[in-house]
């Protein structure tokens, strides 16, 4: 996205700032949600008002990927991607001063505004900085990086909150933020503008598909399944409608032109189904871990890390390997992986001792490390460079649906299911999103040697 050279130094420097944004990011919405009982006390609001310092971060992040992908191919990476880390970094400053569930909810919705920013745009930051034959190494970096802020998340926020009051667990981001921004600004490539109209409509229209996505199924979580189906139903209707706007866009928004290369968008659909096993998984462990199997939270958070943790040892190896091997045929491994770790877990004892979680939790790691690092890869190189911000975008946008639909599955399955076989269900489910995945995987090396 630039024809300057670049240097080691500087790569390096920008690859050290593109990581702090997504520990950021990772972090932040990891910790909030161990927060919410302590914030509803402090604040002295209702528990169902603190659940939107949640929600408001998820819709905002949500709704904004596509214009800061946007954004971003017309005023360049540079300067979208360092305002989103210093929106972000200020917000976290904000939610640490609020005095009102109002301000604190205000202040996520900029943080989550700052993290789409990140969020969509730190693929295409390091494709911009790197040359091709060392993309591998730089996207498993990047999904070391995601996998070390999932799993410390957790136990940095009770650590924290076991020490100090809970705005601490939002000025931590400031000794971060304040050193990346203006090394991002130092250090990051220039970013050439191009002339850009920027689309409202579409911009409406897809606030309205993904966030009334988002919120549909949230509703359909709080068991209220008339406004869960209003909301989902308008949001699928402007998400036609966003189709139809955009396919009479010169640049569109919805990158059009990107999903309509197959091996680009059979390897959206590979996300999305990856993202859905991986979120089905997370919500139901839990409850298996402690209605089922009777442990504490303590002991929950220390069950489910082997997960993120394998996942950070084997990003790395599936970077090398992406090198000289089809990333087709290693994402079809990892998920094939996953789905044995997935159904291991399904049929596990009712009290199994803790060495025999961790192994099945650890190949669930490996084989969601293994598709993560080639699928992003190929994401990242089956378009044209220019349109590098789009293909970031879109595949932040898969992530947002894969979790939002394996969530809106998670309460739908806990709905319909009696007694504790809820949690199972969904693990058998998730076996199946990540065997679709893998399958739509290898279906990208049919079309290759076709072409």
């Amino acid at each position: 996205m630039n024809n300057q050279p670049v240097s080691d130094t500087q790569r390096r420097l920008v690859m050290l700032c593109a990581v702090l944004g997504i520990v950021l990011g990772g972090l932040d919405g990891a910790i909030a949600n161990i927060a919410l009982p302590t914030i509803a006390r402090d604040l002295s609001c209702s528990e169902t008002l603190t659940v939107w310092i949640v929600n408001g971060y998820q819709l905002a992040v949500a709704v904004s990927l596509l214009p800061a992908a946007a954004l971003a191919e017309s005023l360049g990476l540079k300067r979208v991607y360092a305002f989103g880390l210093a929106l972000f970094t200020a917000a976290s400053l904000a939610c640490a001063l609020s005095g009102s569930i109002g301000l604190l909810v205000g202040s996520r919705v900029l943080q989550g505004v700052g993290g789409a920013c990140m969020a969509a745009l730190s693929g295409a930051l390091v494709r911009s900085v790197y040359p091709r034959e060392f993309l591998h190494k730089a996207f498993a970096t990047i999904a070391l990086a995601v996998a070390i802020s999932a799993a410390t998340g957790p136990t940095l926020a009770a650590a924290v909150l076991s020490i100090a009051t809970w705005p601490w667990l939002f000025l931590i981001n400031l000794p971060i933020g304040l050193i990346a921004v203006p090394l991002f600004l130092r250090v990051a490539p220039h970013s050439p503008r191009r002339s850009f109209t920027f689309d409202w409509l579409g911009a409406l229209l897809n606030v309205g598909a993904l966030g009334l996505g988002v919120l549909g199924v949230d509703a359909l979580g709080q068991k209220e399944p008339r406004w869960a189906g209003i909301e989902i139903g308008t949001g699928f209707l402007c998400a036609v409608m966003l189709y139809m706007q955009q396919r009479r866009q010169k640049a569109p928004m919805l990158p059009l032109d990107l999903l309509a290369i197959p091996l680009f968008s059979l390897s959206i659909l590979t996300s999305v189904c990856a993202y859905a096993a991986q979120i089905l998984a997370y919500v139901a462990l839990p409850f298996l871990f402690q209605t089922v199997m009777h442990q504490s939270a303590v002991t929950t958070g220390l069950l489910v890390t082997p997960w993120p943790l394998l996942v950070a040892v084997a990003a790395p190896f599936a970077g090398r390997l992406a090198a000289r091997h089809p990333a087709s045929v290693l994402s079809s491994i990892g998920l094939t992986i996953l789905a044995a770790g997935l159904t291991m877990l399904s049929i596990m004892p009712t009290h199994p001792p803790f060495w025999d979680v961790a192994w099945r939790m650890g190949l669930c790691g490996i084989g969601f490390g293994f598709y993560q690092t080639p699928n992003n890869l190929t994401v990242m190189t089956s378009g044209p460079t220019t349109r590098s911000g789009a293909a970031s975008g879109m595949l932040a946008v898969a992530r947002t649906m894969g979790w939002a639909l394996g969530s809106a599955l998670v309460a739908l399955v806990f709905g319909l299911s009696e007694g504790s076989s809820g949690a199972v269900h969904c693990l058998e489910l998730a076996t199946g999103f990540a065997l679709t995945g893998a399958l739509l995987s290898v279906s990208r090396r049919v079309i290759r040697d076709k072409q």
